[in-house]
C-alpha cells in the first residue's frame, strides 16, 4: 500500500469486500506499508478496527511465527 496516494469510497468498498471474502474462506488479510494519508482515512472510517496493519511485510510475517 506504500504507493497508494488516494482511495475513494469505491476503493474502501473493495477493501471491505475483499476482507469479507477472505475471512469467510478462513483466511486473514493484512495491510502493509500504509501511507499517513491512507492510515488517517482508515482511522477516520474506523476500518483500522477490522484490518491488521503492519509497517512491513517482515513485520506481518513475524506474526505468523
Amino acid at each position: 500500500m506504500a504507493n497508494v496516494s488516494h482511495v475513494d469510497s469505491a476503493g474502501l468498498g473493495e477493501l471491505v469486500a475483499a476482507y469479507t471474502t477472505v475471512t469467510k474462506a478462513g483466511g486473514s488479510m493484512k495491510l502493509l506499508n500504509l501511507t499517513k494519508r491512507l492510515h488517517d482515512l482508515l482511522s477516520i472510517t474506523k476500518l483500522l478496527t477490522i484490518f491488521d496493519t503492519f509497517e512491513s511485510e517482515q513485520d506481518a510475517l513475524t506474526q505468523f511465527t
